[in-house]
């Protein structure tokens, strides 16, 4: 039997060792970290609190994913109808905000679709990124106003500066009569990529992985200082080295490259090009429930200083003590446009300010629980730079047979179920190679 091993145990990992188990075969999980889940993982504080590590639900329309995910936490979950919405300049409007301008200024909805109107009937443009995309979709005013300055928040750079390879159904195309009746009338419906979700009852995002963790051949605390790819080894910071004849990993792809002795120095360049987004989380426990009728907010000014919040007790009401609410809030930085500096910590007094200021939180609440934490990988930035950064990359990595998986490894946009799928299709080629 060959030595097939897997690095990181988050949903990538976690789907490559899943295929591979399901034809007799057990390969051998290492993570850096002292628990698994990657990114899916969830934590239970003292107080009582629970929070994911970042907002996690399962919107899979993939039916044998939303069984396997059923199954893990023996059915019990809750099933949610979604509610989205939206802070600018002190007004709520329900998401996305194309579809609901009702409430807005009068000035700003006329310029809106004035504009729109403008660029329907203008000659078709030509779109060579994100701005180009946007401004053929909606016209300037909606562009500059909504979009291109949430942009700059959650992606960090400009959306001239971005292709539209990430966009996928993200951001929906309205109509004229959809932008009318929205600026009309408040009951206009509601348009969304996501309609109902799923989450765990109790534990937590991370309970979904319940039965897909190979707990007798995972191995905790094993964080990667070096591969040999001649050699076939890895060398852990522990002390331990081991062989491996098949390598798939989830680790994220600048930090891989730097770890493989003899990286050419171009491929080396263009790992150092390839961009995410670093976020902190602050976690908050209030003394109340009601804090949002929506369990997630986009918020648009740039001198708020959280990007989007969710709200971990209206997804279970086991996230949070009985009479309580919580919110999680996303500071966004990046290691290419805005290097994060300082401790998590030093956001937890801004994000309840922020949340003040914007009505969240009324003078007379009591935070009874706060807390930080820094990811160093949130989000891909699909930046000009990107594809052919990537190509080089991948191509790299395929030369030296070594297989990648996850978001961080494909380096993509990829949600839980993708991102387990991906584990999946990378153990297949393991697979198709042992026929």
């Amino acid at each position: 039997m060959s030595d097939i091993v897997i690095l990181g145990s988050g949903m990538g990992g976690l789907g490559a060792a899943y295929r591979l188990r399901g034809e007799g075969i057990t390969p051998v999980l290492y993570d850096k970290n002292a628990y698994y889940g990657g990114h899916t993982t969830s934590f239970r504080y003292d107080s009582g609190f629970l929070f994911d590590v970042g907002p996690h639900i399962s919107f899979t329309k993939d039916t044998r994913i939303q069984e396997l995910f059923a199954d893990s936490v023996d059915q019990h979950y809750e099933t949610i109808q979604i509610n989205l919405n939206n802070y600018w300049r002190g007004h709520w409007p329900q998401h996305p905000v194309q579809l609901h301008m009702h409430g807005l200024p009068e000035d700003v909805i006329v310029k809106v679709i004035s504009d729109f109107v403008e660029e329907l009937k203008a000659p078709e443009r030509s779109v060579n990124n994100y701005a180009d995309w946007l401004l053929a979709s909606f016209g300037q005013s909606f562009s500059e106003l909504f979009p291109m300055q949430y942009t700059r928040k959650y992606h960090l750079t400009t959306a001239d500066n971005l292709s539209t390879d990430w966009l996928g159904p993200r951001i929906y195309q309205a109509s004229l009569e959809e932008m009318l009746r929205g600026a009309l009338s408040s009951s206009a419906p509601h348009v969304h990529y996501i309609t109902h979700f799923r989450y765990p009852t109790d534990g937590g995002f991370k309970s979904y992985l319940n039965k897909l963790v190979p707990l007798e051949s995972l191995h905790l605390n094993h964080e990667l200082i070096s591969l040999d790819p001649l050699g076939r080894l890895l060398s852990f910071s522990n002390g331990t080295v081991v062989h491996y004849d098949e390598l798939v990993s989830s680790v994220p792809l600048p930090e891989l490259i730097g770890m493989i002795q003899g990286v050419p120095q171009d491929v080396i360049d263009a790992s150092r090009r390839l961009a995410c987004s670093t976020c902190v989380l602050v976690n908050i426990g209030v003394n109340r429930e009601d804090l949002s009728d929506a369990h997630m907010s986009y918020f648009y000014d740039e001198d708020i200083c959280f990007t989007r919040l969710s709200f971990p007790h209206m997804l279970s009401s086991r996230n949070a003590p009985a009479g309580m609410g919580s919110i999680q809030a996303e500071v966004y930085f990046s290691n290419k446009y805005r290097p994060f500096t300082g401790k998590p910590e030093d956001w937890i007094e801004p994000v309840i300010a922020d949340l003040r200021r914007c009505g969240l939180l009324r003078e007379d609440d009591s935070v009874v629980f706060s807390a930080a934490m820094l990811l160093q990988h949130a989000n891909i930035i699909f930046d000009l730079e990107r594809s052919a950064a990537l190509k080089m990359v991948h191509g790299y990595l395929d030369d030296i047979g070594i297989l990648y998986c996850g978001r961080y490894g494909d380096w993509g946009y990829l949600w839980t179920d993708e991102s387990f799928m991906s584990g999946e299709n990378a153990a297949q080629k393991i697979l198709d190679k042992m026929q």
